[in-house]
């Protein structure tokens, strides 16, 4: 069972799609995730770019945040998405969006959106979330002092960029762990 943890929806059950496709976040995990970030959800702008069933930009909803912006690829995750932010009355605040990671990127760089977090929960092997993250921080999508947060399979953790990005922080919870990645400075 997938759930928000915290906020105005906590305890509120999300829908998830069936299969394997996806894989949703552990909620311990998640709560980590969240008690590192919890004084920067707040009034926040959001990137949930895997978002699967909208797990973690919904949590940030739940938090605060003010603008969650969540995109997958398969359309059956997306209708699920849209289904959980009516249902817990995030409608206001999210934008959904049905694309590959980078057709989402270039749309939303095109726009002018940027992000205060982002969240990169994309299939491990893949190595996407790592292309991603660096995709953000190459358009200058993540805002100064911003965040951006990999889940990943402890076998392939994320790197940082010379002139790019940095970990800031890593943790690890049995098979998986996540990685808060900020802007490299230039000093």
């Amino acid at each position: 069972m997938v759930r928000i943890v915290a906020g105005t929806a906590r305890g509120r059950k999300l829908e998830t799609p069936e299969g394997l496709e996806t894989r949703p976040t552990l909620d311990r995990v998640k709560e980590a995730i969240f008690g590192s970030l919890q004084f920067d959800v707040p009034y926040s702008r959001v990137l949930d770019l895997f978002s699967g069933s909208g797990n973690l930009g919904l949590e940030a909803a739940s938090r605060g945040a003010s603008h969650v912006v969540l995109n997958d690829r398969n359309a059956a995750c997306v209708r699920i998405i849209r289904s959980n932010a009516a249902r817990l009355g995030f409608d206001g605040v999210t934008r959904i969006l049905n694309c590959d990671f980078l057709a989402a990127i270039d749309l939303l760089s095109r726009e002018g959106e940027r992000f205060h977090l982002a969240f990169l929960d994309a299939p491990y092997r893949e190595g996407t979330a790592q292309i991603a993250c660096e995709e953000l921080f190459r358009r200058k999508m993540i805002l100064p002092g911003g965040t951006v947060v990999i889940e990943f399979s402890t076998d392939l953790p994320p790197h940082g960029v010379d002139g790019l990005m940095r970990i800031r922080s890593l943790k690890r919870y049995g098979r998986c762990g996540f990685a808060l990645i900020e802007e490299e400075s230039k000093e």
